[in-house]
């Protein structure tokens, strides 16, 4: 079934080509509205344990969801990950 979830910390197509990058194999197509606030990502997922992995994976690129408890300390840590996954994304688009 096609879920759409607000991720944090996408900012641009190279966030979003990291995104759809990583994952691809586990996911197949993913789409990322780049048009929206937070950013919305939306993919196949088959069961509550494919959702565990797809929200899993997202946190270790630095992009959580919007209805994670997130402390100052993570938040942080998150956005520096997603600054890193951002600027992979960029060069791969070329």
């Amino acid at each position: 079934m096609k879920k759409s979830f607000k991720a944090l910390n996408i900012k641009c197509g190279g966030c979003a080509n990291t995104v759809t990058q990583a994952l691809l194999k586990d996911f197949g197509e993913v789409e990322v509205d780049l048009e929206q606030s937070p950013r919305v990502v939306t993919l196949e997922i088959k069961d509550e344990e494919h959702e565990k992995l797809f929200r899993k994976k997202m946190r270790g690129l630095g992009y959580p969801m919007d209805d994670e408890e997130l402390g100052a300390f993570t938040s942080t840590g998150l956005k520096a990950k997603s600054f890193v996954s951002c600027a992979v994304g960029k060069m791969n688009q070329e």
